[in-house]
């Protein structure tokens, strides 16, 4: 009964809200860019986002 329980809370809890790449892409962004608009847009393409940053980045960011 437990783990089915269990099982249940974190179907519910990944199903639910952003996932874990759209909210990394959303934070790179802002870091980048500073702008509302572009942090929303590299939400919505969410891990391919987060591998551009990755390979365009700077030492500095």
């Amino acid at each position: 009964m437990t783990l089915l329980f269990a099982h249940q809370a974190t179907q519910v809890a990944t199903q639910s809200g952003i996932g874990i790449g759209s909210a990394v892409a959303v934070v790179c962004s802002w870091q980048r860019n500073r702008s509302i608009l572009l942090a929303s847009i590299s939400g919505l393409f969410s891990w391919i986002y987060v591998i551009y940053f990755a390979l365009t980045r700077t030492a500095d960011e």
